[in-house]
């Protein structure tokens, strides 16, 4: 719900501000993906996602009342609001499922392909038309995964390829989610709704999973406690709460020029902090995914 000041604070154009905020987000969002590989030492994927999504939930919720967000107005998007919660749930899932197999840079470039998955769905699912300029950066970013796949250098394990899979399945879920939102009523539901849905939904409907997920607990140390907190209160809470501050007061197409920045904070962060080895294929990938994103991302220009 938007208020009056927000209105009166609208920005026609990306300032300094909104730079340095949109690094720090990028950078939280790449150290992600070393918390959660982190926190897959003390839990298993499927406690640790039903765990993030009911912390991060009740905080996001609070942070709603103090903002006074209307959540509960009978406005017909329980259904669609079920699907994307159980998406949600089963995305992030595979994403920490994947952590266990392959490394944060393979990982972070991956996952960060959900928004040429979205491209190709809403062209042939919503009948968006796909430019010449996206169609370059889809292909761009199918060349950076084949890159991925084939360095050897870089793989923790023979079996990292099934992490990379599981990678990319959760990149997919993700931009299914986001096509399910596009194409119902979930598309008019404030920001915070849509969020709320998805982390209460999928802490509630995943938890007969764990019967058949393993032992809930593994080596729980501090830093898998530490990871896991990190995850759920700044990363879900604080780092969403901000994004949704600047979409209400800046142009959404210059907001999402830095998606690329998120693969390439994610790749230096599991090279610097967990001493991944990071090979030149790597980093050619992450130059084409990157190159890709801001292609697919780019606005097209209006017709005078």
């Amino acid at each position: 719900m938007s208020t009056a000041t927000d209105t009166l604070d609208r920005r026609d154009a990306i300032d300094v501000a909104a730079v340095v905020i949109m690094l720090v987000l990028t950078f939280s969002w790449g150290l992600n993906g070393v918390a959660a590989k982190l926190s897959n030492t003390g839990f298993n994927p499927v406690f640790l996602t039903i765990a993030r999504s009911a912390v991060g939930g009740v905080l996001v919720y609070l942070w709603c009342r103090w903002r006074g967000v209307r959540l509960f107005e009978a406005d017909g998007t329980l259904p669609a609001g079920v699907l994307v919660g159980l998406l949600f749930g089963t995305e992030f899932i595979c994403i920490f499922g994947g952590l266990e197999y392959t490394s944060v840079a393979r990982s972070a470039l991956m996952v960060n392909t959900m928004p040429f998955w979205v491209l190709l769905g809403a062209h042939f699912v919503l009948g968006e038309r796909m430019s010449a300029m996206k169609l370059a950066g889809l292909a761009l970013a199918f060349c950076g995964v084949v890159l991925v796949f084939s360095d050897k250098l870089s793989l923790p394990s023979p079996s990292a390829v099934f992490g990379d899979i599981l990678s990319i399945a959760g990149g997919m879920l993700w931009a299914t989610t986001t096509l399910v939102i596009k194409g119902s009523r979930l598309a008019s539901a404030s920001t915070e709704k849509l969020l709320l849905y998805q982390l209460g939904v999928s802490s509630i409907l995943l938890l007969p999973l764990l019967a058949f997920a393993g032992p809930v607990f593994r080596d729980v140390t501090i830093v898998p406690v530490a990871a896991l907190a990190f995850q759920a209160a700044y990363i879900v809470a604080i780092t969403y709460a901000v994004w949704f501050w600047l979409m209400r007061r800046y142009p959404a197409a210059g907001l999402s020029s830095f998606a690329f920045l998120t693969p390439v904070f994610g790749v230096l962060c599991g090279g610097l902090l967990l001493n991944e080895p990071l090979s030149m294929r790597i980093f050619l990938a992450l130059a084409l995914i990157g190159a890709g994103l801001m292609m697919v991302n780019r606005p097209q220009r209006r017709k005078e």
